[in-house]
């Protein structure tokens, strides 16, 4: 992914208005970012503990999501699977991120989901970048570049539910 300036991500945005867009908490080391290793820029609101978002690089451009999740539950041991990077991680590692629908579907309430790595780092774990807790990720047969386009194909396939 090439590198982002603020005024891009904030423009990118298609399912909030301008005026949240313009106060969205931006990460202030977008210059320190692995750029060359990230196939989406995801990042977790510091002051909104049950929102994230997340920006790609699409066929129009670029494509801002906002994301709410809920709080990890407290009780039994379990492990998720992302259904993007196919990161498996222990209790709290994947959450349901719901993205409001973009247009008037959005004003309308409605929305789509999907489970994702918690700190939306799958493009870190896919190339060994960031260890999950629980320690490896599975063994897979398909090329690194194989597992990103698959990532990527899932991104997409999620994004293009916020235009139905």
């Amino acid at each position: 992914m090439r590198s982002l300036a603020e005024h891009d991500i904030r423009n990118s945005f298609v399912n909030c208005s301008k005026g949240e867009a313009k106060r969205l908490a931006i990460p202030r080391d977008l210059d320190q970012r692995p750029w060359d290793d990230l196939d989406f820029l995801g990042w977790r609101d510091p002051g909104a503990p049950d929102r994230s978002y997340l920006v790609t690089e699409r066929g129009t451009g670029l494509v801002g999501v906002t994301l709410r999740f809920p709080p990890p539950q407290n009780g039994y041991m379990h492990r998720s699977m992302c259904s993007l990077c196919l990161t498996t991680h222990p209790r709290g590692g994947v959450s349901l991120m719901t993205a409001r629908k973009a247009g008037q579907a959005g004003r309308d309430g409605n929305s789509v989901g999907v489970y994702m790595c918690a700190d939306l780092a799958c493009s870190l774990y896919l190339r060994g970048k960031k260890i999950s807790q629980s320690g490896a990720r599975f063994e897979e047969s398909l090329t690194l570049d194989e597992q990103i386009a698959r990532t990527t194909g899932n991104l997409s396939a999620f994004l293009d539910k916020l235009y139905v």
